[in-house]
């Protein structure tokens, strides 16, 4: 078993995820009311992905004989300017993400639950790839015009993103 102060973290994070999930969803209806399917399929699969980090904190929690809660979800933003905006507020929430797993990693050293670091090496990994990734991507949309030709180009690859788990 966990310590209670871990074993709360952990359910933090796990609807911390969830969070995430319902924030990239909205994201996606950003991008689909615009008309822009392949920019919401890639923030419906970012959803996704981050559904699944949340359900490996769950199997975690019950591997280790502890409980997941539930917590309520707060509303996302709904409301962006450009898509610009909505990759600025993905790379944010990416860094909060970020933040929240060093956090973690420092609790579960402190604590010397080396099951709970060995979990977590994952996503320290995945945070670095996730930042990256947007980085990138917003790199690329700055040097464009939202629907221009170029972004219309990228659109159709983001259409082309499947779930990778």
């Amino acid at each position: 078993m966990l310590s209670e102060k871990l074993t709360n973290a952990l359910n933090d994070q796990f609807n911390n995820e969830l969070q995430a999930a319902h924030a990239y969803t909205a994201m996606a209806a950003y991008f689909s009311k615009k008309g822009f399917h392949g920019f919401a399929n890639f923030y419906l699969i970012q959803s996704k992905e981050e559904h699944y980090h949340a359900m490996k904190f769950y199997h975690y929690l019950v591997t280790m004989d502890e409980k997941p809660v539930l917590q309520a979800l707060t509303e996302p933003k709904n409301h962006f300017v450009s898509a610009l905006d909505v990759l600025e507020n993905s790379l944010s929430q990416e860094k909060s993400v970020t933040s929240n797993i060093y956090a973690l990693v420092t609790l579960a050293g402190e604590l010397e639950e080396h099951a709970t670091l060995s979990f977590l090496d994952w996503f320290v990994e995945e945070q670095m790839e996730e930042e990256k990734s947007f980085r990138d991507i917003i790199a690329r949309v700055k040097a464009i015009e939202e629907g221009g030709e170029y972004f219309l180009k990228m659109d159709d690859e983001f259409a082309q993103r499947k779930l990778e788990a």
